[in-house]
């Protein structure tokens, strides 16, 4: 077992190792060091992430930045499927990105909730790959603030294959 999928598991019960886990991310995806987002709760079925409501995560018009509340969405829904898939075994990609704006997020924090069990993994990727090289699953996660607030609903759609059934070209 890889030592962060050892941590992984441990975040799921040990707020230690969850705030070890969040110290992590960002230099495993240094891409969203800048926002800090947070993990604030994981188990098995679920994971809530946070964005921060700070200078760097806002708009011209000192709301919370529309492309940063779509990558609190990808970045939700892309370590649930990385912490129930193997990652040894399959590539997670994103394929495509809509997002769905209703509140202005203003003075608060976003909050993400995405939540997937193993039937799901099981119907909507398991046994799919064991007929097609890939598959595309549209994991859609809603983004409240603080006070519950709608701010938005995101549909991420990942293509997850096999590593061996991987093609680049150079």
């Amino acid at each position: 077992m890889f030592k962060t999928e050892k941590i992984f598991t441990k975040a799921k019960s040990s707020p230690f190792y969850l705030w070890l886990l969040n110290q992590l991310l960002p230099r495993m995806i240094p891409f969203n060091k800048p926002h800090k987002y947070r993990i604030t709760h994981y188990d098995d079925d679920s994971v809530e992430c946070i964005l921060p409501f700070k200078k760097r995560n806002l708009n011209h018009i000192k709301g919370l930045h529309a492309c940063a509340l779509a990558t609190l969405a990808e970045f939700t829904t892309g370590f649930r499927l990385l912490t129930r898939l193997e990652v040894k075994k399959y590539r997670i990609i994103m394929q495509k990105i809509e997002m769905e704006y209703f509140y202005q997020a203003k003075r608060t924090a976003a909050i993400a909730s995405f939540s997937t069990d193993q039937k799901w993994v099981e119907e909507q990727v398991l046994l799919p790959l064991q007929q097609q090289d890939a598959v595309t699953v549209n994991c859609q996660v809603k983004i409240h603030d603080e006070h519950q607030n709608h701010i938005c609903t995101g549909n991420i759609y990942w293509q997850i294959k096999p590593w061996d059934k991987v093609k680049t070209s150079l």
